[in-house]
């Protein structure tokens, strides 16, 4: 185009707090690369999450419910990109990076088996012995490694902060591997006992605040749960009794729009709670750099009335829905598909497809190959493979 100067990159980060991380401060990558003209590090890596293989699987991926038991359920996908709007609507309040936040966000459950949570128990059952398996940790392999989508690396080679709030947890023995590996890495602390940055520790509680919500919706769709039993949750019933005060033709057309008024409420109050409770907190501990924050105790976070609150509806929810018979048969079925598929590759490896057969660690290789199924890809292999059908249609 005749006239046009040279183009200049324009990646912006506005209004920081100091105690924010900075894409323009990052510490890097593990393998270096230029600057992109018209976005951040932290936008890059959100993108290049948003455009890999494991992101797209989560869509067929369990949360809660199986991905075939019905098309309105929440799947790992859906999940995910909820916790990255709770994120960054309280990511913006605080003055930390938006970006940050939902590149974190996006990428939590990468790593996340077909079948849930039940998938993750029969998987690190199986690995017993050859290092288990957890997939917070496999999140983190999944976007070092097991991505391969560039001509001069394994992985996304994705910025230290983003591998860093990927990294939720991580034993001490592994840590010290990785620290001889990555001498001052994302290893480093959890051996010095030191926190993450806030956004790593925003999205930990926005994935929480997203999971009450949205299992208590799938879990009254399903059938499962009851209004009335729901009712016995003080959190809960606070914004059944706001609502129906407010709107009392409610109660008359039915749970739907009423249940969902309840969570727009009860989500409204846990991120405001979340906003103003860390307010609090940075107005009394005064972070002035990203490095300060990890020397702190964990500044996000709730009241202790709301986090009372939210610990009494995950134990709610564990007793009446996740432990419901109705879910603990197909969680059954799931661990059977699992256990299954793990004994059959490791005694047939040809049955595995190439790139993870023949490999220097068998084990974790086809820990790496059932992990990247989804649902319905796991049940058809274990159909073919043992001419069984667990699940109903």
């Amino acid at each position: 185009m005749t006239g046009a100067g040279p183009f200049e990159p324009a990646p912006r980060e506005s209004g920081l707090a100091p105690w924010a991380s900075s894409a323009a401060a990052s510490r890097g990558r593990k393998v270096p690369e230029p600057p992109a003209p018209t976005r951040t590090d932290f936008q890059r890596d959100r993108d290049r999450i948003v455009h890999s293989s494991a992101f797209r699987r989560l869509v067929y991926k369990t949360q809660v419910f199986l991905n075939h038991e019905g098309d309105l359920f929440r799947t790992r996908l859906t999940h995910s990109l909820e916790v990255a709007q709770l994120g960054r609507s309280i990511a913006h309040s605080l003055g930390l990076s938006e970006d940050l936040v939902e590149a974190i966000a996006l990428a939590h459950d990468l790593g996340h088996t077909p079948f849930g949570h039940a998938g993750q128990d029969a998987l690190n059952a199986c690995m017993a012995g050859h290092g288990g398996f957890e997939h917070n940790l496999q999140s983190l392999r999944v976007v070092d490694k097991l991505e391969q989508r560039y001509p001069e690396w394994d992985g996304l080679n994705l910025c230290f902060e983003t591998r860093e709030g990927i990294l939720k947890r991580c034993p001490l023995a592994l840590a010290r591997r990785w620290e001889e590996t990555e001498a001052g890495g994302i290893g480093q602390r959890f051996l010095r006992g030191q926190q993450p940055s806030l956004e790593a520790q925003l999205t930990n509680l926005a994935d929480e605040i997203a999971y009450n919500a949205h299992d208590i919706d799938d879990g009254v769709r399903s059938g499962l749960l009851a209004m009335s039993q729901l009712r016995e949750v003080e959190l809960f019933e606070r914004f059944h009794e706001d609502t129906l005060a407010q709107h009392p033709g409610l109660a008359a057309r039915g749970d739907r729009r009423l249940l969902a008024e309840i969570l727009r409420r009860m989500l409204s109050a846990q991120v405001y709670d979340v906003i103003d409770t860390t307010r609090a907190r940075l107005d009394e501990a005064r972070p002035d750099s990203p490095d300060a924050v990890k020397l702190m105790p964990p500044l996000v976070g709730f009241s202790p009335a709301m986090r009372e609150g939210s610990a009494k509806m995950k134990r709610f929810l564990y007793r009446a829905l996740y432990r419901h018979p109705q879910v603990m048969a197909t969680t059954d079925a799931a661990k059977q598909v699992i256990a299954d598929l793990f004994m059959i590759y490791r005694d047939r490896p040809g049955e595995l497809p190439p790139d993870h057969a023949g490999t220097a660690d068998p084990m974790r290789s086809m820990a790496d190959y059932i992990a990247g199924m989804t649902d319905r890809f796991a049940i058809r292999e274990h159909i073919r493979l043992t001419g069984t059908r667990l699940f109903a249609d």
